[in-house]
């Protein structure tokens, strides 16, 4: 028989919805507690991203989504918790009661069509995606398949775990499909970024790739800081494409990841490849689609290109992301927020360029509280009664001149 749950379980709780899609708005209501079905789990979140993918949903600017995000949806895709239900048919888990889990941009995937058992998740023909038309991680308590969530390591706080579930796995994954061995030139395009300052991480201490970074001039130092061994700024006076060519030798780079959702960088990255050299491409630019200008046949083909995409990451690609993590050699950058300041946070991300927040001359990612009689950060119990930091969520965990476009639900 699978754990019963607490008693302590309230019959309703907070959550955070979109109330008016297709503009920058949210708002807080109360839900009725769900019960754990047959191999599901619920999780008591203490933690949640808000990333940019997030307000591309909310305002129904990616095009590319089948449907229109409908009122009432819970968003959300980074979240993490503790397990507090188990439902039937979990006795054999992989997880246990009362473990630290996370909640990715795939929800749950059917592990029977051919891109689930080629271990490509995100292309799961009947997936389900964590806060669109599936409840996500912006409320206290979320349902999730009990073999799908990734345990969290002790070693890792829950609020640095958070944005690793969407963006540290996610260019994780698409550093791996470069094909670069260590020791090879990978340019990263969006390098100041959400996403681009995790992959410059990931490629220089992680991998040991020699990483070109590119991105606007002020996010310079934090490309640095995180391994870059160079930096090019597209608001300088150099031509980017003759900058890299330069740096290596006129041979070009032996892979480029797009990072940034930005039309101009896909339509140089493949200028900046050397013979056999790979683009992947990760970064998903809003509205009407825009063909690649670089991605001429003709250079393709004279010089053994190739450009592949890459979304999101596998559950295995998900767990060594946490163990990177865990082992000091990727490090996040966040700030709190308290849970009601949503779209606040979402008007911050549409009034900068994207990906970019910029507070008191300090950059960093956010933490939006999610309230709760308690929470577990970093394998200990506080009382946010207690505690009113916690409680409120009204502090700077860490200054930091990165910024993120990620926002963290937590206690």
């Amino acid at each position: 028989m699978a754990a019963a749950a607490p008693p302590s379980l309230p019959a309703k709780y907070k959550a955070v919805i979109y109330d008016k899609p297709g503009s920058v708005s949210t708002a807080v209501t109360m839900l009725d507690m769900p019960t754990p079905g047959p191999g599901e789990i619920l999780v008591h979140l203490t933690h949640s991203g808000v990333c940019h993918s997030d307000f591309g949903v909310m305002t129904n600017s990616w095009k590319s989504l089948p449907f229109p995000t409908q009122p009432g949806q819970v968003g959300g895709h980074e979240g993490v918790g503790s397990i507090v239900q188990m439902g039937p048919g979990t006795d054999n888990a992989a997880v246990r009661l009362g473990q630290r889990v996370g909640i990715k941009w795939m929800a749950g995937i059917c592990e029977a069509c051919e891109a689930c058992r080629a271990g490509v998740d995100a292309s799961c023909f009947s997936g389900k995606v964590s806060g669109y038309y599936t409840p996500g991680t912006f409320q206290q308590y979320v349902l999730a398949p009990a073999n799908y969530v990734t345990p969290i390591p002790d070693a890792l706080p829950s609020d640095a775990a958070a944005p690793l579930l969407c963006a540290g796995v996610t260019v994780y994954s698409a550093l791996r499909k470069t094909n670069a061995e260590s020791g090879k030139w990978v340019v990263i395009s969006g390098a100041g970024g959400g996403l681009g300052h995790l992959a410059v991480q990931f490629s220089a201490r992680g991998i040991g790739h020699r990483v070109i970074g590119i991105d606007h001039s002020s996010k310079k130092d934090i490309i640095m800081e995180s391994g870059a061994e160079h930096f090019i700024a597209v608001d300088g006076d150099q031509d980017v494409v003759e900058a890299v060519k330069s740096l290596t030798n006129g041979l070009g780079a032996h892979a480029v990841v797009v990072c940034t959702a930005s039309n101009m960088a896909y339509a140089q990255s493949a200028q900046m490849l050397r013979f056999g050299g790979r683009v992947v491409c990760v970064g998903i630019p809003e509205g009407e689609s825009v063909p690649m200008k670089s991605a001429v046949p003709s250079l393709l083909v004279a010089s053994s290109l190739q450009i592949v995409g890459s979304a999101v990451g596998s559950r295995q690609e998900a767990i060594e992301t946490m163990e990177f993590a865990a082992r000091g050699i990727i490090k996040t950058h966040f700030r709190t927020e308290k849970m009601d300041k949503l779209t606040e946070v979402f008007q911050e991300m549409e009034q900068g360029p994207k990906n970019i927040v910029t507070m008191n001359e300090e950059n960093g990612r956010i933490i939006v509280p999610l309230p709760s009689p308690s929470f577990q950060a970093a394998y200990q119990l506080y009382d946010p009664l207690q505690n009113p930091l916690h409680r409120f969520g009204n502090r700077i965990l860490r200054k930091t001149r990165a910024y993120t476009s990620y926002a963290y639900l937590a206690p």
